[in-house]
C-alpha cells in the first residue's frame, strides 16, 4: 500500500491505495449529495417515530399518530357508505318500474347492480352475462318468465326451484324418455319436429311430420301449438334460435329424454331488497330487457302506478 500524498495533476490527496501504478484519489462527495443523505436519515428516524414501522414479537410499534392502512380503509369505507346512503334510500323509496323515469337514479341503480352482479352472479352467468350451457344469456331478449323490471326483480328475489321459498319460480318438464312416456324413436321424432320450428330441420321431413303429431299430444299444453312457449309455465320458446342446453339433434333428444331442472338461488334470502332492485336494473339494462310487463300498456305512468300498487 502506498502512503498518502498529494496528486501532482489534480492537487487532491490520494487514499494510499495503488494498483499497478494506478492510485485512488480521495475526492470528497458533493455537499448536495451529503445533505440529501443526511436528510433521508432524519426522515427515516421521524417516520419510525410517527408511523408504525418496527416489528415486534406479536405486533409492531404503532407510532405517535396511531395511523394504519387498515384504519384508513375503514374510515374511507364509512365515508363512502355515508355518501351512498342517500342514493340507496332514494332507490329503496322508488318503485322499480318508476326508476327509468329518473335517469340519474337509474344510472346509479345500474352501477350498483353491476357491482353486485360481479360478486354474486358471474359464477354462473359469466362476467359479460353471456351465460353458458344451462345458464341463460342475459343479454338477449329471450325470457322464460318475463324481462320487464318487476318480473326480473321477482325472479332474482325468489329464484328458480329454490327449496324453502314458497314463491319461487316452478316449472317441471316430464322426462319423456327416462320415465318411459315416449319410446326412443318417438323422442327422436319430436326432437326433429322441435328443431324444424327454428329451421334446423326441413318441416316436410318424415321425422318432423311424425314428431308434429307427438308434439301435439304431449307438448302443446306448455309450449303452445306454435311452440313459442308460455311464461306462466316457464316454458321456453322453441321456435327461435336460442337454446339453453343446445339445439343440435343429440342435445334436443337429451333434453326431451331427461328434461332439466336447474336451480337459481332465491337471492331474497341472501341480499337486501335495494341490492336486488339494483341487480334487476342492471340485468334489464344489458340489452334484452322488456319495457313493460304484460297488461301494463306502453304508458310509463301506467307502469309506475302498477308498480307502486304492487309494493
Amino acid at each position: 500500500m502506498a502512503e498518502k500524498r498529494l496528486d501532482e495533476a489534480t492537487g487532491v490527496e490520494t487514499v494510499g491505495h495503488e494498483w499497478d501504478g494506478i492510485e485512488e484519489l480521495n475526492t470528497p462527495l458533493p455537499r448536495w449529495w451529503l445533505y440529501t443523505f443526511y436528510a433521508t436519515i432524519v426522515f427515516a428516524i421521524g417516520y419510525i417515530v410517527v408511523y408504525p414501522a418496527v416489528p415486534l414479537a406479536r405486533s409492531g410499534t404503532a407510532g405517535l399518530w396511531q395511523w394504519s392502512s387498515r384504519g384508513a380503509l375503514a374510515a374511507d369505507t364509512v365515508s363512502a357508505e355515508r355518501e351512498r346512503a342517500s342514493t340507496l334510500a332514494a332507490i329503496a323509496a322508488t318503485p322499480i318500474a318508476a326508476l327509468p323515469g329518473n335517469p340519474v337514479l337509474m344510472r346509479a341503480a345500474i352501477a350498483g347492480g353491476k357491482a353486485a352482479f360481479r360478486v354474486n352472479c358471474v359464477q354462473c352467468h359469466g362476467a359479460g352475462a353471456a351465460g353458458s350451457k344451462g345458464y341463460p344469456n342475459l343479454n338477449d331478449d329471450d325470457w322464460l318468465w318475463g324481462g320487464d323490471l318487476q318480473t326480473i326483480e321477482t325472479t332474482i328475489t325468489h329464484g328458480i326451484r329454490q327449496p324453502g321459498d314458497d314463491a319461487t319460480r316452478q316449472s317441471q318438464m316430464p322426462s319423456f324418455g327416462h320415465d318411459g312416456i315416449l319410446p326412443p324413436g318417438e323422442v327422436a321424432d319430436v326432437a326433429s319436429y322441435v328443431r324444424s320450428l327454428s329451421g334446423k330441420v326441413a318441416p316436410g321431413s318424415a321425422a318432423a311430420g311424425r314428431g308434429a303429431v307427438i308434439f301435439a299430444n304431449n307438448c302443446v299444453a306448455c309450449h303452445g301449438a306454435d311452440g313459442k312457449g308460455a311464461r306462466q309455465f316457464g316454458a321456453p320458446n322453441l321456435a327461435d334460435a336460442i337454446w339453453l342446453y343446445g339445439g343440435d339433434q343429440a342435445s334436443v333428444v337429451a333434453s326431451v329424454t331427461n328434461a332439466h331442472a336447474g336451480v337459481m338461488p332465491a337471492w331474497g334470502q341472501r341480499l337486501d331488497p335495494v341490492t336486488i332492485k339494483m341487480l334487476a336494473a342492471y340485468v334489464h339494462s344489458l340489452g334484452g330487457g322488456e319495457k313493460f310487463a304484460p297488461g301494463q300498456g306502453a304508458d310509463p305512468a301506467t307502469a309506475a302506478t302498477a308498480a307502486a300498487a304492487a309494493q
